[in-house]
């Protein structure tokens, strides 16, 4: 496949090398053509646009996210960020026969915030052995008949670490634990398949790898979990008679977009759909081999350059790379200056090449590093 083609719809490859998906996938001239197709209808058809074109996006959106992770359409939900996600989702669950919920100080603080303003959880935040990974060995010896929940990333946003959710999902169930995954990081740059996971809850978003933009995040609700769980944090969208506009009467729908709050912002969901054609188009198989040869090669020019480099093993490796060095921020602004994008997390300069970018970018940034360093 000829990855470096596809640098063409993306228009900031004109005069920068980016390398910074993992915080903001770049626009592609698809989804900007989507968001100018929500913009005509808007113009065209005013409020009829919600029953001729809108809610059938809704819909459309739901579909391909599922067929993007194995699932099925009543499985998704539609959801403006993570944290909205979560938040339904806890006030779904009871905390009467079970309280503790289990995460690490490298997920993203998002899900440790949820479990420290809940008044009935209890937070367990585990610590990493070595700031860049977290063994199997450590969940094991926390997980208790006690534990309500596990709720953790599939990759970590700060070091590119891979877990394996299949053994921490067995985990779970056999103490009668649910999995709550947080699969941002995850779906786009790497093949997901749910039920393969064997994950209770899974949230990810058009933020980042999916290449969507801000502003929609989607929810998997496991099929025989969505009837057991009634959120008191609910909108008109998770009414079963949406359209009624009856105050007096309220029934949840019988799928997953019972968890679903108010009007979504469809603009975003135009250009997310957009987003999605492009990985589908792709491949997430394909976007993975791709990522990963482009992350070892950059790992290997930097250990051949004396930097730094806190990588995970081999085989827990994605598109994230960290490397230390004495001042970050420093460093991001002369890479700035080189019109190369990355970021910063800590002491650490975070870079994330994804399948569109190419093996002289990586050259460009060690030499940038080295200098730096």
């Amino acid at each position: 496949m000829d990855f470096e083609a596809y640098r063409d719809d993306f228009p900031i490859f004109e005069t920068k090398s980016y390398l910074n998906t993992c915080s903001l996938g770049p626009l592609s001239t698809w989804s900007r053509d989507a968001a100018h197709q929500f913009y005509d209808d808007w113009d065209d058809l005013g409020s009829h646009a919600w029953h001729e074109r809108w809610m059938e996006a809704l819909d459309r959106a739901r579909a391909q996210f599922a067929s993007l992770i194995g699932a099925t359409s009543e499985e998704i939900a539609l959801a403006p960020n993570v944290s909205s996600a979560l938040s339904v989702i806890a006030s779904a669950l009871s905390f009467e026969e079970r309280s503790e919920v289990l995460t690490t100080d490298l997920d993203f603080p998002t899900i440790p915030y949820q479990w420290q303003v809940h008044p009935q959880a209890e937070l367990n935040l585990l610590s990493s052995p070595d700031t860049i990974t977290f063994p199997a060995e450590e969940w094991k010896a926390k997980v208790t008949d006690r534990t309500l929940a596990i709720a953790t990333c599939q990759v970590f946003f700060a070091t590119g670490f891979l877990q394996d959710i299949p053994s921490l999902a067995d985990l779970a169930r056999e103490h009668g634990a649910i999995t709550i995954v947080d699969g941002y990081h995850a779906t786009g740059q790497l093949p997901v398949d749910v039920r393969e996971l064997g994950v209770d809850v899974y949230i990810s978003g058009s933020l980042k790898w999916l290449l969507g933009g801000p502003g929609l995040a989607f929810l998997y609700v496991r099929r025989d979990r969505i009837p057991e769980w009634s959120p008191t944090l609910t909108g008109w969208f998770a009414n079963e008679h949406q359209f009624d506009f009856d105050p007096r009467s309220f029934a949840f729908r019988e799928d997953a977009r019972r968890f679903e709050l108010g009007t979504p912002a469809t603009g975003v969901v135009f250009s997310a759909l957009a987003g999605l054609d492009v990985i589908q188009e792709v491949g997430p198989s394909q976007i993975r081999d791709r990522t990963l040869a482009l992350t070892n090669d950059l790992i290997e020019r930097a250990e051949d350059a004396k930097l730094d480099v806190r990588a995970p093993p081999p085989e827990a490796r994605t598109g994230i790379v960290m490397v230390e060095v004495p001042d970050p921020e420093e460093a991001v602004q002369r890479l700035i200056a080189r019109d190369i994008i990355v970021d910063s997390r800590g002491s650490r300069v975070r870079i994330s090449p994804y399948f569109y970018n190419t093996f002289e970018e990586n050259e460009a940034v060690v030499e940038v590093l080295a200098s730096v360093a």
